[in-house]
């Protein structure tokens, strides 16, 4: 980036960093999904073909997405093992700030029995980041229970939601001074979409009133969480990481205008307004924006991702505006970024949302934070390992880094950008 491009310094202690979650990069884990992975890895691969043969990344991602053991997340990319390691890259790549999420079924596999060993592990993994001077942001919920939970009707009983705080507070009190940030649920809408209207994900239900019941459930499990989170300690700043598209119309007729309306409402509000009181800040994962014309979503594609999202990275600041005019709280960009196996678009994508984050500084956002999706090339639920969203590109043989060649730029990026503090 020139120098007219950084525009607006960043603020002292805003944090630059990047995502993962525990079940798309520790590996070896044991829950709800990896029981489903199992069952379902051939008939995804065999459906492969049909849903992303017409993708531009079907020539190079055709060998491994029609193969069953790319839905195995297995091993994944091994952070469990290796997070020493990739707290070393995080700091080579000068970042002072690191999501990820406690993986719920490794703290209490059986009900009400506590792992003392995978709690000790966490604890260990949070004092490893911050001797490097890395702020941790945990995440509580990202997309995967305890077996034992999800047998018991996981989060489409109102009841079950106590198992949630319960290990909210088990957690939250063991890892202690260390965290400061934390992230109840990941996506809640994305997850209830998913699994209780789409059908695609564990449990594979098609409910209009699942999805209904899930949407209230999730909403009352982050707000029973924050309030048990902030009687631990009134520190902590508590959020949900909410995946916030812009939606804008693409002519100016009524429907248009009144559909983008309708569909940022169901998108963003629908769901805020009933955990935002229960909010510290806003957590808001951006991947790309909606254009309507009258009641469709037709979109430029003027650039995609391997995974055929329309990428328009600019409008990170529509989206930023829009959250902090309607409610009036700090963000946190808690991710953000590209499936690019050929690292052909990322440092473009990075350029553009930096300078959107810094046109919606200009106008009053206060921005807490960037945090890129992903550190590491993941396990990308049912699409499996082919999606490349790694800065740091994982051999999954071998399991080596790689930091590709927009990681090494963006690193330079952020250096020069925190010595510009003001």
């Amino acid at each position: 980036m020139t120098d007219k491009q950084t525009g607006k310094s960043f603020p002292k202690n805003f944090l630059w960093g990047a995502s993962v979650a525990a079940h798309q990069v520790e590996g070896d884990n044991h829950n709800q999904w990896s029981v489903w992975e199992l069952e379902n890895a051939k008939s995804l691969a065999a459906q492969s073909q049909y849903h992303y043969h017409d993708l531009a990344s079907w020539e190079y991602s055709e060998k491994q997405a029609t193969n069953p053991d790319n839905y195995i997340s297995g091993a994944a990319s091994g952070h469990y093992d290796a997070f020493e390691k990739d707290f070393e890259i995080l700091k080579h790549l000068n970042m002072n700030a690191f999501r990820f999420s406690v993986e719920w079924s490794r703290i209490e596999p059986k009900e009400g029995s506590w792992d003392a060993a995978a709690i000790e592990h966490y604890k260990r993994y949070i004092t490893e980041l911050k001797k490097r001077d890395i702020e941790p942001i945990v995440t509580l919920f990202h997309f995967t229970l305890p077996v034992w939970f999800a047998e018991m009707g996981g989060f489409e009983k109102r009841a079950n939601v106590q198992y949630f705080t319960r290990f909210a507070e088990k957690i939250i009190s063991e890892l202690g001074i260390n965290v400061r940030m934390i992230i109840t649920i990941n996506e809640p809408e994305v997850y209830a979409f998913e699994s209780y209207y789409l059908g695609h994900w564990p449990p594979n239900v098609s409910s209009k009133r699942k999805l209904r019941t899930i949407f209230n459930n999730l909403a009352y499990a982050h707000n029973q969480t924050a309030k048990v989170i902030h009687g631990l300690n009134r520190r902590y700043k508590v959020s949900i990481a909410k995946n916030s598209n812009y939606f804008y119309a693409g002519d100016d007729a009524l429907l248009s205008r009144k559909t983008t309306d309708i569909m940022q409402h169901f998108q963003d509000d629908y769901l805020l307004k009933k955990v935002v009181k229960n909010c510290d800040f806003i957590g808001m994962n951006y991947y790309f924006s909606q254009r309507v014309y009258g009641y469709r979503i037709h979109n430029p594609d003027e650039k995609l991702s391997d995974l055929g999202w329309d990428l328009s990275p600019a409008n990170i600041q529509q989206a930023l505006e829009r959250l902090h005019d309607k409610y009036d709280l700090p963000i946190l960009i808690t991710e953000n970024g590209l499936a690019d196996s050929r690292d052909e678009h990322r440092q473009w994508w990075i350029t553009q949302t930096i300078m959107g984050m810094q046109k919606a500084m200009e106008h009053g956002v206060k921005l807490e934070g960037y945090l890129h999706w992903s550190l590491l090339d993941n396990f990308e639920w049912d699409k499996g390992k082919w999606p490349r969203f790694g800065l740091i590109a994982v051999d999954y043989d071998t399991m080596k880094r790689t930091p590709r060649p927009s990681a090494i730029w963006f690193a330079k990026v952020i250096k020069k950008l925190r010595s510009e503090t003001k």
